[in-house]
């Protein structure tokens, strides 16, 4: 059963073009480096320029476990850590 992720961030002010650069090469790794990947897309708030949604949907939990012990996730979470305002705020979602 595919599984689905909504992932909310927050950035910090004045980070934002910096962050999409950063998340824009993740997305592009994911697309190209894991097949388990459905989508990955980046959207930002039109009420708030500073928070951003992430919708995520893999094949299955293992995909998604997958992606996250990627390489370049990892790479990418580490560059993000300095730009965001904290944690973001992760939702697991079931197929339907």
């Amino acid at each position: 059963m595919a599984i689905g992720l909504l992932a909310t961030i927050t950035v910090r002010d004045g980070k934002a073009e910096e962050f999409e650069q950063v998340f824009l090469e993740l997305t592009g790794q994911v697309r190209a480096n894991e097949p388990g990947n459905v989508f990955y897309a980046l959207h930002r708030s039109t009420s708030d320029p500073n928070v951003y949604k992430v919708m995520e949907q893999y094949e299955s939990r293992e995909a998604l476990d997958a992606h996250g012990k990627s390489a370049h996730f990892i790479d990418a979470n580490r560059q993000l850590a300095g730009l965001v305002a904290g944690a973001p705020d992760i939702e697991i979602l079931e197929a339907v």
